[in-house]
């Protein structure tokens, strides 16, 4: 395992600290013009979600901790478990609802998401960042109606609302930047 110290912290670093797994969602090198330079870091627990803020001495040692990606498509739900199916081993692997995300109501079966472990822990899911999915509820759109910025709510085929532009109708394939949970345009 490579050592990592406060001063060496960015952005999305994983790090072991106190037997838990922490990733740098922001860093600050502080330094007082009295009193010795500090890292003010902003700190998320990889497994709980918590996110706290914590002052370190740059020169603390803590574990680097390497995450492990692999892909994996999603393949149905059952109450609160959500299976993925490992492509080289065709081993199902279920997830409970609370590891998907926010961005996870884009994602319909048979898409392929990246799941992040460390250890072979299962902490989370990452959709793609851009999906296709059709409008199953709107109101009729209006023809002529481009090049206004008014929008409308939408149901998409995945049950997830989002407000879409005016000309839009029930049964079209829509493009969704799942990070934002935005419309980008019409599916290719």
């Amino acid at each position: 395992m490579a050592t990592i110290t406060a001063g060496e912290f960015r952005n999305g670093k994983v790090f072991e600290m106190e037997g838990k797994y922490y990733q740098v969602v922001e860093f600050q090198h502080v330094k007082p013009g009295k009193g010795a330079a500090f890292v003010r870091t902003k700190m998320k627990n990889v497994v709980t979600g918590g996110v706290t803020e914590t002052s370190f001495n740059p020169t603390a040692k803590f574990e680097e901790v390497a995450i492990e990606r692999k892909n994996m498509e999603y393949s149905y739900n059952d109450g609160d478990l959500y299976y993925f199916m490992d492509q080289e081993t065709y081993d199902m692997v279920p997830l409970n609802r609370d590891m998907l995300g926010d961005a996870f109501r884009f994602v319909k079966e048979n898409t392929m998401c990246m799941i992040l472990s460390i250890k072979g822990n299962v902490f989370g899911v990452e959709p793609p960042n851009f999906v296709d999915l059709e409008v199953t509820e709107t109101e009729p759109g209006l023809a002529g109606n481009t090049a206004t910025n008014t929008l409308k709510p939408a149901t998409l085929e995945t049950g997830a609302e989002i407000k879409v532009p005016l000309f839009i109708n029930i049964g079209d394939k829509i493009q969704i930047d799942t990070r934002t949970g935005e419309y980008i345009g019409r599916a290719k």
